[in-house]
């Protein structure tokens, strides 16, 4: 029998968060919101690392980076999510569920990794104090981004061009809310095992390799503080990566969940929930996470306020 592949002309229906037709308004309300808190506390976040010169550091480098990927991040997904939850049709063609794919994907693995490089950072703050300015001068940072964004893309072109070959007959029903990897898989009745077996291997090594890179950092950095004699020089030392390490868990956490499973134990709801924790919620929480617990952030605000009001 000829398969034909439906879905390249007509594209996919996005089920979205919820088909409840009473929930529609206030899950727009909520998330709209919520993209709106992103949005301008990421902004404000590399407002105020550019503004303050005693900010122009490794650390804070990355963080801004971190803050705007996190913008774009959200952007690839909330707003389309937003406009389905208006709308009746709630499609999006096969190229823009590509389109939509692979900015994902590159914007969440390059998230990944500047987590990894924010680990390397205080590594090497905490385990090699005097030789911080030389390793982590402003070359090496701007490498660090440069490769994270460089291996980012590539991985997410790879997988948009194993998807792009693939045929979806039938059904074209994607029961999320943005076309992700996994439920777009299960939709497809062409032979997805060779892009399940990439799909894993490459998830290991994009997402797995930051991941190792941040364990292996903080187990030094445990290694040292737990050397320094007195309680409030180990105190001052883990302070600096509190902030950090909170972020690492809300985003690692969910992420391992969804992904490091094979496409049999997929779960639409289980993992819509896991989804929305790191696509929504952390980049959402990361402004008030580094400028809550971190004195020369708050100082850097405080000192935005005043240049905004005088």
């Amino acid at each position: 029998m000829e398969t034909k592949n439906y879905s390249s002309e007509s594209g996919f229906v996005l089920l979205g968060i919820s088909s409840s037709p009473q929930l529609q308004k206030p899950l727009f309300a909520i998330f709209l919101i919520m993209y709106l808190v992103t949005v301008v506390g990421n902004v404000l976040i590399i407002l105020v690392i550019q503004s303050d010169s005693r900010l122009h550091t490794p650390m804070y480098f990355f963080l801004s980076n971190l803050s705007f990927t996190d913008i774009c991040f959200t952007t690839v997904i909330v707003p389309n999510m937003l406009a389905n939850l208006l709308s009746e049709t709630k499609v999006i063609s096969f190229v823009g569920c590509l389109i939509q794919m692979y900015f994902f994907m590159a914007f969440a693995n390059t998230d990944s990794y500047l987590l990894a490089s924010m680990a390397i950072d205080r590594l090497v703050a905490i385990c090699n104090p005097f030789h911080y300015e030389r390793v982590m001068n402003p070359r090496r940072c701007l490498l660090m981004l440069l490769g994270s964004c460089t291996i980012s893309h590539l991985h997410s072109l790879l997988r948009v061009l194993l998807m792009s070959r693939l045929s979806f007959c039938a059904s074209h029903v994607i029961k999320h809310f943005f076309c992700d990897t996994q439920p777009v898989l299960k939709l497809s009745c062409s032979d997805t095992s060779s892009n399940q077996i990439v799909v894993m291997t490459e998830t290991l090594a994009v997402i797995t390799t930051p991941f190792l890179c941040i364990l292996f950092s903080y187990l030094r950095i445990i290694i040292t503080v737990l050397r320094i004699p007195s309680a409030a020089g180990k105190w001052k030392a883990f302070s600096t990566c509190g902030s950090h390490l909170t972020v690492v868990a809300l985003f690692y956490g969910s992420v391992i969940y969804v992904y490091f499973r094979p496409l049999s134990m997929y779960s639409v709801v289980k993992d819509r929930v896991a989804t929305i924790m790191y696509t929504v919620v952390t980049p959402m929480l990361n402004p008030f996470i580094y400028s809550l617990r971190n004195k020369d952030m708050k100082r850097g605000l405080i000192k935005l306020r005043d240049r905004i009001h005088s």
